[in-house]
């Protein structure tokens, strides 16, 4: 068995591992929620400890806990974040849901290694909690480590995607291949055309996340308990700002209301429905792949994606499009996610919602995802694809629907019974068009040069 200790907290008392840096409070959220045995997120965690360090920086300065009392705590955070600090972090994503417990398992650690490095007890409620509630400090860190993974991982991963395509298109753009409406053969459009749409997708998602930053920076901190500010230094939101903002290079600033950043979670709703729009958006991007790369004999055809691993148990020499479908996956994990913090969002009953671990679990699921399929969609299937140029050209020349051109010309009735004609002769649009007109071959070529139509306007 195990080596115990006893520790104490309002409640009574209860064992607790002899080694372990949580007391009494995280003992019984272990005890209490052996759920899932799934922890909160590192990226979590991480706010969580930023969020400690920067309310002891601004309760020091403010001479409401002791200076080296502060730099005490501040060191112990620091300590934490230079190690594999989650093994500290047991408590399960589905418990209370204000997140206290994952709040006091934060309080309860901090307190043991400030306390040794303070030389004298540093009280989990009474100083590492200082002017702080769960209720407050909860939603704070939902905003931070949302806030960071975004600007620090997911933006710039996106920029990677949208170079990478438009960087790829460049290399294609001299070839014309078959558009596709409801599947089915369309007019001509170029490989680039194509691209540059994916690119455009990705780049109008990264604006509008981009937009939701300011509102993402602003916190909670300093509303306490249900925004009233109960037991918070007036002027501690703005010294927390302050110092987070200076730890982590990010601009957070103090919410307008308290009491909306407590008792709602609209903004963390706002950015995971963007975030599932852009799962919506990569996995177009994803199946489009997938079908272009379709056979290699008995499908489309049009590219190859980069073979990098052995697509089936039992039919040699199968190769999968491994990237896009993992790419669909995790849209499908991410639109799922997004279902969930709809429902969590509603949640927020009177002053607080009490769904706050399951959104932050499932939003910071999402970003991490995202962040991590863009950079492989970039470089293992975008950047490295190779165009079959003869499957296209092959598809192109016995495309009827080059007729369409011709509408101007021979009017919309005359194109349909050469579009027809062509289909049931399985022959070139250009030979069934000569023969059922009178505009000569070499014009034929020249109006119906795919090519040219790539080009837009009026054919003459």
């Amino acid at each position: 068995m195990k080596q115990t200790r006893i520790e104490k907290d309002s409640m009574g008392e209860l064992d607790v591992p002899i080694d372990a840096l949580y007391g009494a409070q995280t003992q019984r959220a272990i005890n209490n929620f052996s759920i899932s045995g799934k922890g909160m997120p590192k990226a979590f965690i991480s706010a969580l400890i930023l969020a400690k360090y920067a309310a002891a920086e601004a309760n020091a300065e403010l001479n409401l806990i002791p200076t080296e009392m502060g730099k005490a705590i501040c060191q112990a955070a620091d300590q934490l974040l230079d190690s594999d600090f989650q093994v500290h972090f047991p408590v399960d994503v589905f418990q209370t849901g204000s997140g206290t417990s994952s709040n006091m398992n934060a309080n309860e650690v901090l307190s043991t290694l400030a306390s040794k490095l303070y030389g004298d007890t540093v009280g989990a409620n009474d100083h590492i909690n200082y002017g702080q509630s769960s209720n407050d400090i909860i939603p704070t860190t939902i905003h931070i480590s949302a806030a960071l993974e975004l600007n620090n991982k997911l933006l710039p991963a996106l920029t990677h995607l949208i170079d990478t395509i438009r960087s790829k298109a460049e290399t294609v753009d001299q070839y014309v291949k078959t558009g596709r409406t409801h599947l089915m053969d369309a007019m001509p459009i170029r490989m680039s055309q194509t691209l540059t749409a994916w690119a455009d997708q990705i780049a109008i998602n990264k604006g509008v996340l981009e937009q939701l930053q300011p509102n993402l920076q602003s916190l909670a901190q300093g509303g306490t308990a249900v925004g009233t500010g109960i037991n918070a230094d007036p002027a501690f939101s703005d010294k927390f700002t302050q110092a987070l903002s200076k730890k982590t290079q990010l601009n957070f600033t103090p919410a307008d209301n308290f009491f909306t950043h407590i008792s709602s979670q609209d903004i963390a709703v706002s950015l995971s429905g963007q975030l599932k729009t852009l799962a919506v958006s990569m996995m177009k991007i994803a199946n489009d792949l997938r079908w272009m790369n379709s056979g290699p004999l008995a499908g489309l055809g049009e590219i190859e994606l980069e073979a990098l691993q052995p697509g089936s148990s039992i039919m040699p020499g199968k190769v999968n499009p491994v990237i896009a479908e993992a790419t669909c996956m995790v849209s499908a994990q991410v639109i799922g996610n997004d279902a969930t913090i709809t429902v969590a969002g509603q949640s927020g009953n009177f002053e607080l919602n009490v769904m706050l671990p399951l959104i932050a679990s499932n939003l910071l699921e999402s970003i991490e995802l995202i962040t991590n399929v863009s950079h492989l969609l970039a470089d293992k299937a975008i950047a490295t694809f190779v165009v079959k140029e003869e499957k296209l050209k092959e598809a192109l020349s016995r495309n009827p629907i080059l007729v369409t051109a011709l509408n101007p010309i021979i009017g919309y009735a005359k194109a349909a019974e050469i579009a027809k004609l062509a289909y049931k002769s399985g022959r070139p649009i250009v030979e069934v068009a000569a023969e059922n007109t009178d505009i000569s071959i070499d014009e034929l070529n020249r109006l119906l040069d795919p090519v040219k139509l790539t080009q837009g306007g009026v054919q003459g």
